[in-house]
């Protein structure tokens, strides 16, 4: 780890960006356990749509309310501290749902899907925000990729969930076994992370201890006047959260992400058993319609850094809206199940970027990226955690084919307000903490 005085050598970076990128794919792998098997859970629980989704929207409940305190707990704790530990959370909510699911108490269930989604949210900022000085230090846009990271851990537990449910392996089997070993990786991978010594408990911390303040130093050997410098105090911590509310371009960014949480979100949650039941197909067909979503959005990621770079964020976006609109267009309407799952593709594809470039933009100033990326992520993940679960609602009544539909006035909301994420202007205080300068 490198000395608070000087910037990591590169090799610290490279080596850290691995890590992000590691503890993003196992995040994905950590969700898509669950998601490629509620067809399973459904069965397994006997619920109705509307009762599904109900089951969903309390999990979500549990990240809606530790999101907007993701930022505070990662200045307190650091990067490090705050992604093992919600990690842990997050597995053991899943084994706690498992549970329930072998026992056919969903009120179990729900309890351990809100421990699951409080892990799941403040790992996510915490991972989101060391990704977003990971990108500041290597002076280029690497954020899809470490959400491409997600999705290849998506891709990987579908495709073991599909394995699972072809072999009747039950859920509360498979989802223990995938969690534990998810979280032990989690603790080797962290160890790598640029976000320093952990913050002092002392009475002497000062306000430049913990991971913004280790950016601070690394990136500006003098900070300009009047900047905002390091992690701020508790105090300062939530009058710098607070604000971070009031920016509009800041909430406009969280508009981008809410369009995109929606359209990834609805898919993560509702098309393996729309497959199942809109096609009249077994688990394993299902599974594997989320797997081609998440391998769409996978490619999309990997190959839209080169897009961004060339053509910019805006354009980029736009594209990408136009791609998940005929997505769902052609998923929700087509009679054939080929074709719906090359609407899954298009679908998948469009809804690949919108996340990782918000979280750039929201850090486009690193000197105040950690309340700014609280901010989106709050706003993203309340869309992708309750929105979903809503549809279940709707699905109740029209089928859950139809009810996805509904995911086109998002996607019309976010193409509104996308001029939002181009990137800042470079002022003074911008360039002296951003490597690109130097």
């Amino acid at each position: 780890m490198a000395d608070a005085g000087r910037a990591p050598a590169p090799h610290d970076v490279r080596l850290a960006s691995a890590a992000v990128f590691a503890v993003f794919l196992l995040s994905g792998v950590n969700f898509a356990s669950w998601a490629a098997r509620l067809p399973a859970v459904r069965d397994a629980l006997d619920l109705t749509p509307e009762r599904m989704g109900v089951l969903l929207l309390i999990g979500a409940f549990g990240s809606l309310f530790s999101l907007p305190l993701s930022g505070m707990v990662v200045e307190r704790l650091g990067a490090r501290r705050t992604v093992l530990g919600f990690a842990v959370l997050n597995a053991l909510g899943f084994a706690v749902a498992s549970l329930g699911v072998a026992l056919g108490e969903v009120v179990l269930v729900g309890a351990g899907l809100v421990l699951a989604g409080i892990g799941a949210g403040v790992w996510d900022a915490a991972m989101n925000i060391e990704g977003a000085v990971v990108e500041q230090r290597l002076g280029r846009t690497v954020m899809p990729r470490f959400h491409a990271g997600f999705s290849f851990g998506t891709m990987a537990a579908a495709g073991l969930a599909a394995g699972a449910a072809a072999l009747h392996v039950p859920v509360q089997v498979h989802l223990p076994v995938v969690v534990a070993l998810s979280s032990v990786a989690v603790a080797v991978a962290v160890r790598a992370f640029l976000a320093g010594p952990e913050p002092d408990r002392g009475p002497d911390r000062g306000p430049d201890d913990g991971p913004a303040g280790d950016l601070d130093r690394a990136q500006a050997p003098t900070a300009p006047a009047g900047a905002v410098t390091g992690a701020p105090a508790p105090r300062g911590a939530a009058r710098a959260a607070l604000r971070a509310w009031l920016e509009p371009r800041t909430l406009l960014i969280g508009l981008v992400v809410l369009a995109a949480a929606l359209t990834e979100g609805a898919a993560n949650d509702w098309v393996s058993l729309a497959v199942v039941d809109g096609f009249d197909t077994g688990h394993a067909t299902g599974a594997i319609g989320f797997g081609l979503f998440v391998t769409a959005m996978t490619a999309m990621r990997l190959f839209g850094t080169p897009l961004l770079d060339r053509y910019g964020r805006v354009a980029v976006l736009r594209l990408c809206a136009g791609l998940a609109a005929v997505g769902l267009l052609v998923f929700g309407l087509a009679d054939q199940l080929w074709l719906a799952l090359a609407g899954v593709v298009a679908w998948g594809m469009g809804a690949a970027l919108g996340f990782p470039v918000g979280m750039s933009a929201a850090a486009d100033d690193p000197l105040r990226a950690a309340p700014r990326v609280a901010v989106v992520s709050t706003i993203g993940y309340s869309a992708f955690l309750a929105g979903p679960p809503l549809l279940g609602l709707l699905a109740e009544h029209v089928g859950y084919r139809h009810a996805l539909l509904a995911i086109l006035a998002p996607v019309v909301l976010g193409l509104l307000v996308m001029s939002a994420a181009r990137p800042l202007p470079v002022t003074p205080a911008v360039a002296a903490a951003s490597p690109r300068a130097h």
